[in-house]
C-alpha cells in the first residue's frame, strides 16, 4: 500500500509539473495579449489584466491584415490537403496491391526522407521551386505541402493491408481498371484514415511557418503565421500585439483539434488493429 501511494504521488507529481510547464507559458501569452507594453515590463507576468482592453486584437488586426492571412492560409490547407491525400493514398495503394522490383528501394526512399533533417536538402529545393518559376507564389508551398510522408503511407497502408484483394478481383473481373478499382473501392474504405490524416496535415500548414516565410516572401501572401513577422524586429518587438497574434493563430488549430479529437485518435488507431 505504501508501494503504491508513493509512486501514485511521484506520479501525480510529474504529471503536474509537465502540465505547468505547458501551460504557465501559455496563459502568460493570453495574460500578455490584454496588456499594453508598459504593464508587460512592470507587471508580473502572471498578473490579472484588464481582459476588456482589446486594443492589442484590434491593431493585430488591422496591421497585421488578418483577413488576407487568413484566405492565404485556407487557400493553402484546401488545394494542398486534396493534393497530399489523393497522393499518399495512391503511392499507398500501390506499394499495397502492387509487387515489382524496387518496391524495398521506394519503401527506403520515403524512410530516407523522414530520417535526413529537412535544412540538409532545403538549398536543393529552394533551387528546384526557383526554376520551377513558381517562387513567391501559393503554389510553392503547395507544390511542399502536397508531397507524401512515411507516416502517411504507414497510416494507410495498416487499412489497406486490412481489405481482401478479392475484393479487387472480383471487379478486375467484371472489367474495372486499377484507376477504378482504387477510387471506386479502395479510397472510400479508407476514409477513416484521410479523415484523420487531412486533420493533421490542416494543424501542421496552419501553423507552419518557416515555408510560407522562405518561399512567399511578399506582403500579399503572407500568411497566419507569417503575419506575425510584421511585429517582430531586429531593435523593436512589440510583444503584447505579438502576443495577440499567437492568440489568433492558435484558435484555428485548436477548435480544429477539440472538435476532430475523437476522429484523429480513432483513424490512427482502427488501422493498427487486426482482426
Amino acid at each position: 500500500m505504501k508501494k503504491n501511494i508513493i509512486s501514485n504521488t511521484l506520479t501525480y507529481l510529474f504529471l503536474i509539473i509537465i502540465s505547468l510547464i505547458i501551460l504557465v507559458p501559455l496563459i502568460i501569452t493570453v495574460f500578455a495579449s490584454f496588456k499594453t507594453l508598459e504593464q508587460l515590463g512592470n507587471d508580473f507576468p502572471l498578473k490579472l489584466p484588464n481582459f476588456r482592453n482589446l486594443a492589442n486584437y484590434i491593431k493585430m488586426f488591422k496591421k497585421g491584415n488578418i483577413p488576407l492571412g487568413f484566405l492565404n492560409s485556407m487557400i493553402l490547407v484546401f488545394v494542398s490537403v486534396v493534393l497530399n491525400t489523393i497522393l499518399a493514398s495512391m503511392v499507398s495503394y500501390c506499394l499495397s496491391r502492387f509487387e515489382f522490383k524496387l518496391k524495398k528501394f521506394f519503401f527506403l526512399i520515403f524512410m530516407f526522407g523522414m530520417i535526413v533533417p529537412t535544412i540538409v536538402t532545403e538549398v536543393a529545393r529552394f533551387g528546384i521551386i526557383n526554376s520551377l518559376g513558381i517562387y513567391n507564389t501559393l503554389l510553392a508551398p503547395i507544390v511542399i505541402y502536397a508531397a507524401a510522408d512515411m507516416m502517411q503511407i504507414y497510416i494507410y497502408l495498416q487499412f489497406m493491408n486490412k481489405i481482401p484483394v478479392s475484393l479487387d478481383e472480383s471487379a478486375m473481373i467484371d472489367g474495372a481498371s486499377y484507376f477504378k478499382i482504387f477510387w471506386r473501392i479502395i479510397f472510400p474504405l479508407v476514409l477513416p484514415a484521410s479523415a484523420t490524416l487531412a486533420i493533421l496535415k490542416m494543424v501542421e500548414i496552419i501553423n507552419d511557418m518557416y515555408i510560407p516565410y522562405l518561399y512567399m516572401p511578399s506582403a500579399k501572401l503572407h500568411t497566419l503565421t507569417t503575419a506575425l513577422m510584421f511585429f517582430s524586429g531586429e531593435r523593436n518587438a512589440f510583444w503584447n500585439i505579438l502576443s495577440a497574434g499567437v492568440i489568433v493563430v492558435m484558435l484555428p488549430t485548436l477548435i480544429l483539434y477539440i472538435i476532430f479529437q475523437k476522429f484523429i485518435f480513432k483513424g490512427i488507431t482502427m488501422g493498427a488493429v487486426k482482426e
